[in-house]
């Protein structure tokens, strides 16, 4: 064997996963098709929002030190009903971390930061070996391994991928997905404003899609603004003035002025489910086995999830002397994680069915709904915990 594990996908979740993974005591070999990013200090309006159980990760990693510095935590959240130019309903949901006696709920990273520091990290790691400008294009499973080729021909007990959503480790294992496009694309940028936010994120629902409001150091936020395609694309292709223009009515003029910062970016959404989260010798991580609906700000949460809870299923069968990939030890991380992913995706999207639409009737429901939660202590503390990823059977690294 030329390493106990290869990872495909060089973004966010292959290095977590090779740094989980070192942290239990398995080497791997990470490879990506692409060459290696280099990184700028130039902000460019990308970030991510870490719930609390996914910094807990970043800091038993060792990596969160140096984030910290630089991360905005997120100290509450508001939701409510909204249409352009009206403001927010007053029935509303209104969270507070201090609710479940934490600092915050979650913290805000840049990817300018987060994605150097993950690669800083496995760089110093003697069990990680990044490849990159490696494309892989075939593997084969044997009794005792698998044989991936790429620019030659590597041998481990095991083959991750965290290749995307549109993942070729799933496609040549054989797994195929579920799930349906949303006809929304995510318009995805950072805006400066005139007031404190004091950590506070704020959820508009829209006739046609949430928009986020989601707070970054200083006086600035990071903004994914749900819109139909067409639409969307007609806005992409606005000035930055006529883009703003836009914005502001949906945005409101509690944080006074804005202005557009960095560059702006699209997504288009979907739901897609892997049908399997492993097949011989080949488990899926991260958007690779789920991509869900940004509604509840939980995809790379759920990806986070599933590096620590495969790091501990690897962990504990290499201690007791198993293959770490023998189709059991697969079917643990499997049904660990499957429920738990296939549950959020069908929720975020029954949640965009339900608010991304200005039926008068929904929306008194809708209202009424966040009303009843903020006003019931205790759904309103249980809310909050799922939204700090803190239920649920919480691998090690999320106690540590």
């Amino acid at each position: 064997m030329d390493t106990d594990v290869i990872i495909v996908g060089g973004g966010l979740t292959g290095p977590l996963t090779a740094l989980a993974l070192a942290d239990a005591g398995i080497a791997s070999i990470l490879l990506d098709a692409r060459p290696r990013a280099v990184f700028d200090d130039a902000f460019d309006g990308r970030a991510y929002a870490l719930a609390l159980g996914s910094v807990r990760v970043l800091r038993a990693l060792k990596i969160w030190d140096d984030l910290a510095e630089v991360a905005q935590p997120i100290t509450g959240i508001r939701a409510s009903d909204g249409r352009a130019g009206e403001g927010a309903s007053p029935l509303h949901l209104a969270f507070e971390a201090s609710e479940i006696g934490e600092p915050f709920m979650g913290q805000m990273v840049e990817d300018r930061h987060l994605r150097p520091a993950l690669l800083a990290a496995c760089d110093a790691s003697d069990r990680i070996e990044m490849r990159f400008g490696v494309e892989v294009v075939g593997h084969s499973v044997e009794d005792a391994g698998i044989r991936v080729e790429a620019d030659g021909t590597l041998a481990a007990r095991l083959l991750l991928g965290c290749d995307g959503r549109a993942s070729d480790v799933a496609r040549r294992a054989g797994i195929g997905r579920t799930g349906r496009g949303y006809g929304q694309t995510a318009l995805v940028c950072a805006v400066g404003f005139e007031r404190p936010h004091h950590g506070i994120a704020h959820q508009f629902f829209m006739p046609a899609g949430p928009l986020a409001i989601l707070p970054l150091r200083g006086e600035r936020a990071s903004i994914v603004w749900t819109e139909a395609d067409d639409v969307a694309a007609d806005l992409n292709a606005l000035s930055d003035a006529d883009y703003l223009d836009i914005l502001r009515p949906r945005f409101g003029s509690f944080l006074g002025e804005i202005e557009l910062l960095g560059a702006r970016h699209t997504y288009p959404l979907s739901l897609s489910l892997a049908q399997d989260f492993a097949a011989p010798r080949v488990a899926l991580v991260g958007d690779a086995a789920h991509g869900i609906h940004p509604i509840a700000g939980q995809g790379l949460n759920l990806g986070v999830k599933d590096v620590a809870a495969l790091a501990d299923v690897l962990a504990d069968a290499r201690m007791r002397g198993e293959d770490i990939g023998a189709p059991d030890v697969l079917a643990r991380y499997t049904r660990w994680r499957r429920f738990d992913t296939t549950v959020m995706g069908v929720a975020t999207d029954a949640v965009n069915r339900l608010f991304s639409n200005d039926n008068p009737l929904l929306r008194l429901g809708r209202d009424l709904g966040m009303g009843a939660v903020s006003a019931m202590p205790g759904l309103r503390r249980r809310f909050i915990r799922e939204a700090a990823g803190l239920t649920g059977d919480l691998p090690r690294l999320m106690r540590r």
